[in-house]
């Protein structure tokens, strides 16, 4: 047995093992991820820039985690941990589109037989709306109840379809939903394609971002990541005056970092699809009234840690098979106790369906202040950064520091060894 299938298998027995708490309604899950958005640029990260009000007000009443991270910086890997609470290496999603000749359904087997966590919210009553970038073909291939995207590669699925209609062109599916369900508790996942390309924000947001000696490039990245923090406001405010706030937990991430060119469009060098901060670093924010304080936080934490939260919230404690830690419990800790997070960096074509290990480009591992990545590629050398320093990652230290590299190279091994 495969140390994935011991993972699902564990998993999978939680709802028939666990029931959900009586004595307090349950809470409703909202899941905010935004689409290729750096980890500084938000106004309650301190960009100087960016209006992200929305946002900032969220942070304000949320335990804040400025080092957050992803475990893999391309979307589909890092959406599928995010509602797994698995690494890619154990989930086996790892590049968004599949080997060429290989029909995009054949890679949908490894969310079908995931622990995702619409799925394990149902059987304790929970609804789930899948909105907004979905690769996993149709929404219900993760257990979704209820959801926009169809999936199907003959009318335009890929990653999303009608899903990616949210947040850019309507909200109402969302408004809908949360009004169908009535007093039953929900599960809302909101990832819309913002601020993702095409970067065609409302004039109205791009003129306050026009000025002398800025691209127009960058101009239209900053007013992308204020359209997408109006359509937060939008989300946030309906659940407001619905009176859900108080009994609803927020969870907050981007899926991977974007360090907008200045002299075209698209991405630059060490931002999305790379192991440095700006493609895995993220903030992460969990909002929960009377259960989390508000107050940041320079615990280390991942993406990973979403499942465990969600399932712990839900009165369902996680397995021990799931890597993640409960961020609720973090957050009231004074203790700095979590001193690691690990990562993985995968081509964006997958090589082998159901080999990760064939499509590995990087493995990273923090500790403490010291991050080690590791290229798959023979020959290409092994770097370590200060990066609560450093965290440009401007000066590889490995060179200097050879038995600290060689103490890190061998618990990433210890992590995952790939073969």
């Amino acid at each position: 047995m495969t140390i994935r299938s011991i993972l699902v298998a564990a998993l999978l027995l939680l709802p028939a093992c666990q029931t959900a708490p009586t004595e307090a309604r349950a809470p409703n899950i909202v899941m905010i991820i935004a689409d290729d958005q750096a980890w500084g640029d938000f106004g309650f990260m301190g960009h100087p820039v960016i209006q992200t009000p929305h946002l900032d007000q969220l942070a304000a009443r949320s335990a804040v985690f400025e080092r957050g991270y992803v475990p893999s910086s391309l979307c589909r890997p890092s959406l599928a941990t995010m509602i797994t609470g698995l690494y890619p290496h154990q989930h086996m999603i790892t590049g968004n589109d599949p080997p060429r000749g290989v029909q995009r359904d054949r890679m949908l087997k490894h969310i079908a037989a995931a622990p995702a966590l619409p799925r394990l919210l149902a059987p304790h009553g929970y609804r789930s709306l899948q909105t907004g970038k979905w690769w996993e073909g149709n929404c219900q291939c993760g257990g979704f109840t209820d959801g926009m995207t169809h999936g199907e590669p003959k009318r335009g699925g890929r990653h999303g379809d009608r899903g990616l209609e949210i947040g850019r062109k309507t909200m109402q599916p969302i408004f809908d939903f949360v009004a169908d369900c009535g007093d039953d508790p929900f599960l809302l996942w909101y990832a819309p394609l913002l601020p993702h390309t095409p970067h065609n924000p409302p004039e109205r947001l791009l003129e306050r971002y026009r000025t002398p000696g800025r691209s127009l490039h960058v101009a239209r990245y900053y007013a992308m990541c204020e359209w997408f923090d109006e359509t937060c406001g939008q989300l946030l405010e309906h659940l407001e005056q619905r009176g859900l706030r108080d009994n609803t937990i927020v969870l907050f991430a981007s899926d991977n970092g974007w360090i907008q060119r200045t002299d075209r469009r698209g991405y630059a060098e060490r931002s999305k699809r790379s192991p440095y901060e700006g493609g895995v670093r993220t903030p992460i924010m969990v909002a929960w009234p009377g259960h989390v304080a508000p107050g940041k936080h320079e615990q280390l934490v991942s993406t990973i840690d979403f499942a465990p939260t969600v399932l712990q919230a839900c009165g369902l404690p996680a397995s021990q098979a799931l890597p993640g830690r409960d961020l609720v419990a973090l957050a009231n800790s004074n203790a700095l106790d979590r001193q690691t997070v690990y990562g993985e960096i995968f081509a964006h074509d997958v090589a082998d369906v159901d080999n990760p290990s064939r499509s590995l480009l990087y493995r990273w591992f923090i500790r403490e202040q010291w991050k080690l990545i590791a290229p798959t590629a023979s020959g290409a050398p092994t770097q370590l950064y200060d990066v609560v320093q450093d965290p440009a990652e401007a000066r590889d230290l490995a060179a200097d520091q050879p038995a600290r590299v060689a103490a890190m190279r061998a618990e990433l091994d210890r992590w995952w060894s790939p073969n």
